[in-house]
């Protein structure tokens, strides 16, 4: 998706999303839906209130009737179309700098969200083995989607994007971040899918990391 990544995933029930890209990126992902041969979108599931990851989420909505969901605790920010960056570090204040015009250029649209999670709610109904894993931090909603107990959705908690790494950036919390990751780990994933960047983490490379990191 450029920026940030966007999951498709295939359940009895229909297609599951996670995450929507920035603004006007929803035929990127038509495309990639309709290339399996499918029509049939049922969630969006939103990792996160920033614009690189619910931005095509209204667009998407309107064109298949897609339900879109996200933690309760983000859920405000998203239906507000705006993107809180919290405390900043490093790099992330030049984004800090420039998230307004990004925001001016792009301007995203706000979506009032179908469902409102809670932490360990279970998602089968969409016709797949999962549940939400609250894990905030980098936003206060951030959210994990676990799958069949072994497969993690992780949205920004990880990056690939140059050195592997966890949230270094941007939190609105940065002790609760730490918390979260550790909690994280405590799940013994088989696999982790982060929000930015095309590699993926095993669970001996991500406890690896984690270390390192911290």
């Amino acid at each position: 998706m450029g920026v940030a990544q966007a999951y498709l995933i295939e359940g009895d029930g229909g297609l599951v999303l996670v995450d929507a890209g920035l603004p006007h990126q929803e035929k990127v992902i038509l495309r990639h839906v309709h290339a399996l041969g499918r029509s049939d979108l049922q969630l969006i599931f939103i990792t996160h209130a920033h614009l690189d990851h619910y931005g095509s989420a209204a667009a998407l909505r309107q064109l298949t009737g897609a339900r879109v969901a996200i933690h309760r605790a983000d859920g405000g920010w998203m239906a507000k179309g705006e993107t809180r960056l919290g405390l900043v570090r490093g790099w992330g204040k030049l984004m800090q700098t420039f998230l307004p015009l990004v925001e001016l250029a792009l301007r995203p649209k706000p979506v009032e969200a179908d469902l409102l999670l809670e932490d360990g709610e279970d998602l089968s109904e969409y016709g797949f083995d999962a549940k939400v894993f609250h894990t905030p931090g980098h936003t206060l909603g951030s959210s994990c989607l676990i799958v069949e107990g072994r497969i993690g959705f992780v949205g920004d908690l990880l990056s690939t994007n140059g050195k592997p790494h966890s949230q270094r950036f941007f939190a609105e919390d940065w002790t609760l971040l730490n918390q979260s990751l550790i909690r994280l780990g405590e799940l013994n994933l088989e696999r982790m899918y982060p929000g930015h960047g095309r590699g993926t983490f095993n669970g001996r490379a991500f406890q690896q990391l984690i270390s390192n990191d911290h």
